[in-house]
């Protein structure tokens, strides 16, 4: 088997120098696949020339960042059919960020629900990044439970009520990062609740690294550490908890 990363960012400048050499460590410490999530187009040309440099290794998300979302949204989203066919295995990362401002809080409502749209159009599973935004969220999911979504809630840090309210308008897993592994996190109550089945493992790099290297530039690399303390709140095995997720990972994204 092999651990999959279903959410990071090697063209982030923070890690984009050395993307090549963090690519090679990940494989070298067993993950074997690794999603690159979108933000914006003004980033997607670094995304998409490392994917291609990647074949069966990296894929690719498509998708405006809630932070990236502005009164111009709506040219952005008309740059994304042209990727259509370039092996896309998600709409993402997308959804609500209300933490910097609410200035375009209802272009982001807007922006999302066009996407959500998008995704059951190309039948492609959604990755959500929400942040101070539940109430909007669950607003916004709700008038599209029609479309019968499925995806996973990016960097997950809710709680477990959070988690099982998602599942009323969709069938969504959680991804849990390196947030899992600091002390006193909350979190690890809830991993305990959530079943391994409706797990991913990801680490956002190049943020949110794990213990020991909190606070530091995060890698895929680190990805066994996290699967780690899942295995150790679980009372599982690694192997197991490798195994679960890593399947959890190509049947929700077709990798």
């Amino acid at each position: 088997m092999m651990f999959v990363d279903t959410h990071t960012h090697f063209y982030d400048p923070w890690l984009l120098p050395d993307a090549h050499q963090a690519i090679q460590r990940a494989l070298d410490a067993g993950v074997g696949k690794m999603i690159q999530a979108d933000v914006d187009s003004g980033e997607r040309d670094a995304l998409w020339e490392l994917n291609d440099a990647y074949p069966g290794v990296l894929y690719p998300m498509l998708g405006l960042y809630p932070g990236s979302v502005n009164k111009d949204w709506r040219n952005e989203l008309d740059l994304l059919p042209a990727y259509r066919g370039r092996g896309v295995v998600a709409i993402g990362e997308i959804g609500l960020d209300y933490h910097e401002g609410l200035e375009f809080k209802q272009e982001q409502k807007e922006a999302l629900r066009a996407q959500m749209e998008l995704a059951a159009l190309w039948d492609l599973p959604v990755n959500f990044h929400l942040r101070d935004a539940w109430e909007d969220f669950f607003s916004v999911l709700a008038d599209c439970a029609h479309l019968h979504l499925r995806g996973n809630l990016h960097c997950f840090s809710g709680s477990y009520e959070l988690y099982e309210r998602a599942q009323r308008y969709g069938d969504f897993s959680v991804g849990i990062g390196g947030v899992v592994t600091f002390k006193n996190a909350s979190l690890a109550k809830t991993v305990e609740r959530i079943p391994l089945e409706k797990i991913l493992l990801e680490t956002d790099a190049p943020y949110l690294a794990p213990v020991p290297y909190r606070g530091k530039r995060n890698e895929s690399a680190y990805i066994p550490i996290i699967a780690e303390k899942v295995a150790e709140i679980k009372g599982l095995p690694l192997s197991e908890v490798e195994n679960i997720t890593t399947n959890n990972a190509i049947k929700l994204f077709g990798i």
